[in-house]
């Protein structure tokens, strides 16, 4: 989603080239839309003195605003931050402030409660935009001293603060790294404070961004905030493949998307019975095969007749069940089954004018090949012709020497 600022040039898009610090917040990851901006407060009411304010790449803190300033939805302001200041973009300011810290379980009343200084100066500005262009170069230069360390671990990202006094290093890794040379390299190379900051792959991966397979943007890096277990349970719930490549996302994790529609289908599958329950029937034990959560259908096959399957509805196969807790056999699936079947044959029909599906499938003869077949087809019915024409007089000799001596007989008379 493009900002206001944004504009194109000759048919392609020109952009505003602030790399997620639009003035207008429109291009920021996490956003949250104000839908209580256009509504006053009730008389007697004040504003809700707390802002949300966001860093590099989706990192938001709420702050006290206790000089009561004026802010909106896009100002840069000067923050507290434990040693010195920071530098950050107000993100949400009134009742929905309230709503967000009430669904994180921030109180209301700290003590220790961060502030908000003022807003920041065309020089707080610019020197926070010099340190952010430090952090890319910087980044490669550190991921280097860690190769060079041998350590089991891989820096993703880094952060500096707005007064550029201290650079955050936010790294991954499997297991405890010691770390205490790294910093003092960190440290006499690029002299300023160092802080490392330990994160998960997932929070790695929303903090990075990036087009899942879907096609679309992370989900953790546009919209969801928290982080819940994803297990392998939720895949065969689903009923999908158990393959690694298809079921990882760019975390190297199982996908958070897994969890989205498993609600639904627990729901409909408290109405099919378990898949390990056999069916007794005269005919023979019947054993489950395939589900179809959709439209609730089961497919069972006899033992020893593994290859005939019979496709039988939950409902069905529920009453087999409890017929089968009576101690009483069906007759056999088949009875069933024959109440399913269905005419799947499809008839399309040509309803708009167009032309016909096929007309790709085979290839028109060429005009070459039409001349020749209509050359060939000529000389064939004139060589046909001419036994004909001779047949004919042949015919037409046998019926003159008939009549001859018909004729001769009776001028003898």
């Amino acid at each position: 989603m493009a900002c206001a600022s944004c504009s194109t040039k000759d048919g392609s898009p020109k952009g505003c080239k602030n790399n997620g610090t639009c003035g207008t917040d429109s291009c920021n990851k996490l956003t949250v839309f104000d839908w209580l901006a256009n509504m006053s407060l009730p008389n007697g009411e004040k504003p809700f003195n707390w802002v949300e304010v966001r860093y590099k790449n989706g990192r938001k803190e709420y702050y006290h605003n206790t000089e009561n300033l004026t802010l909106s939805i896009g100002d840069i302001v000067a923050t507290q931050a434990k040693s010195g200041h920071d530098i950050g973009m107000v993100t949400l300011t009134g009742e929905l402030v309230r709503i967000q810290m009430k669904r994180k379980n921030i109180p209301e009343n700290l003590e220790e409660a961060l502030k908000i200084y003022r807003k920041a100066s065309q020089k707080d500005i610019d020197i926070w935009s010099e340190a952010r262009d430090k952090e890319e170069p910087m980044k490669v230069r550190a991921r280097q001293f860690a190769i060079d360390l041998k350590l089991q671990m891989k820096i993703s990202d880094i952060e500096f603060q707005g007064d550029a006094s201290k650079a955050t290093f936010y790294y991954t890794a499997e297991d405890r790294v010691d770390f205490r040379e790294l910093i003092k390299v960190f440290a006499r190379e690029f002299r300023t404070r160092i802080e490392m900051k330990q994160v998960g792959f997932r929070q790695e991966a929303a903090r990075l961004g990036g087009i899942g397979s879907c096609g679309r943007e992370l989900c953790c890096s546009t919209w969801l905030t928290d982080f819940r277990s994803v297990s392998t349970s939720a895949a065969r719930y689903q009923q999908l493949s158990l393959n690694p490549q298809k079921l990882a996302g760019q975390c190297g994790k199982l996908k958070c998307c897994l969890n989205y529609e498993l609600d639904t289908y627990l729901d409909a599958l408290k109405s099919f019975p378990k898949t390990d329950i056999k069916l007794q029937t005269e005919k023979g034990t019947a054993v489950c095969q395939k589900t179809d959560i959709f439209k609730g259908h089961m497919w069972y096959a006899y033992e020893g007749e593994w290859m005939n399957w019979h496709k039988i509805t939950t409902e069905q196969a529920n009453e087999i069940i409890e017929q089968n807790k009576k101690n009483i056999k069906v007759a056999s699936l088949e009875e069933y089954a024959s109440d399913l079947i269905e005419d799947t044959k499809t008839e399309f029909e040509n309803v708009v004018g167009q032309d016909s599906l096929t007309r790709f499938d085979s290839p028109k003869p060429s005009n070459k090949r039409k001349n020749n077949r209509k050359k060939g087809n000529q000389g064939q019915s004139n060589k046909n012709a001419t036994p004909n024409n001779n047949n004919s007089k042949q015919n037409n000799r046998n019926k003159n020497n008939r009549r001859k001596p018909q004729n001769s007989k009776n001028a003898a008379k």
